[in-house]
């Protein structure tokens, strides 16, 4: 049988091409995370800033980010792979916890570390005393929900039954609350920013308290994802965890001003003024998180506050649902 003088140089082409190609899928671009947000927020400026500023892309990660509204929806979007890691409250780690998942779902960033809500009034209030409330509609958030649970547990600590020292309106849905507060629903209502500060601005209510100064620091609004996500995907993670510690150490040395400039593109429709207004009011209250570790005394004060509302079960270990060593990682 004659073999061909070609056929060296032609098997060498084919083991090039063969490296090459493996070459290619080792460095076939930055590894993709899909987040899923509970809602479009200026709450969580330091993760519109990892992206913005270019952190993520850092560390080899393109962000898919998605909005998913509501907890449940959410969790919901996690645990049946259609997102990779969730942007919500601690509290839905726990509940999927204790309907003995047999896949949990771990926090391993910390965000946002005090509730992000705020007491508006009808009226200018001077001298405001928590006990005027007594007697009067108080029109709250959603059942179930973390800022109805840091709401009614703030109430309780100011010496007021929510259930019978005044008239607690919890029927209407989320995004409707503002639009039922300006109809002339209520006496007082609990907002999130931005809609506080477009209301003070244009003089239809009055921001006399904040819940997250009342409330004290929870794990608000974490970074989780499903431990098998962990198991397979730990380098990930890490590098996940890096770029959000970025983005915080950024929001925390940077001005409103600053801060607003980078994140305006996330919120075409509110005025750059009202940005600077929420973030500084976020800023000043020290709702950011400035790491991102999820402390036990944080963890043990939000299942006080889930325990205060009736919507807590038994109470479940830090150590069950919190993974720090990403963020201590982080943060070396």
């Amino acid at each position: 049988m004659r073999i061909s003088k070609r056929l060296p140089l032609l098997l060498a082409l084919l083991l090039l091409a063969a490296v090459m190609a493996g070459c290619g899928q080792k460095a076939d671009g930055p590894v993709k995370v899909r987040i899923g947000e509970v809602t479009r927020s200026l709450f969580y400026a330091p993760q519109y800033v990892a992206v913005e500023e270019g952190f993520f892309k850092d560390e080899g990660l393109e962000i898919d980010l998605q909005t998913t509204p509501g907890g449940d929806k959410t969790m919901t979007a996690l645990l049946t792979d259609a997102i990779d890691v969730a942007l919500v409250g601690s509290e839905t780690s726990i509940y999927v916890y204790q309907q003995d998942s047999k896949d949990p779902v771990i926090n391993f960033a910390q965000v946002t570390q005090t509730d992000g809500t705020f007491l508006v009034s009808r009226e200018p209030v001077e001298n405001f005393d928590w006990n005027q409330l007594k007697g009067s509609e108080f029109l709250g958030q959603r059942k179930g929900g973390m800022p109805q649970m840091a709401g009614e547990f703030t109430l309780k600590k100011k010496g007021i039954d929510p259930q019978k020292d005044l008239t607690l309106i919890q029927n209407v849905d989320f995004a409707n609350i503002p639009a039922a507060f300006i109809s002339g629903t209520g006496d007082y209502v609990q907002l999130f920013e931005p809609q506080a500060s477009i209301m003070e601005k244009e003089g239809k209510g009055h921001v006399i308290a904040s819940f997250g100064v009342e409330s004290g620091h929870l794990p608000y609004t974490v970074f989780m994802t499903k431990q098998s996500y962990i198991d397979k995907n730990k380098d990930t993670v890490q590098k996940f965890t890096d770029a959000v510690y970025k983005g915080q150490q950024w929001v925390n040395s940077h001005s409103a001003e600053e801060i607003a400039d980078v994140v305006l593109p996330y919120f075409p429709d509110t005025e750059r003024d009202i940005i600077i207004r929420v973030i500084d009011r976020y800023k000043q209250q020290g709702s950011f998180a400035t790491d991102p570790v999820v402390d036990e005394q944080e963890w043990d004060n939000l299942q006080d506050v889930m325990t205060e509302a009736g919507e807590l079960a038994a109470r479940t270990d830090h150590e069950a649902l919190v993974n720090n060593t990403f963020a201590e990682q982080a943060m070396k």
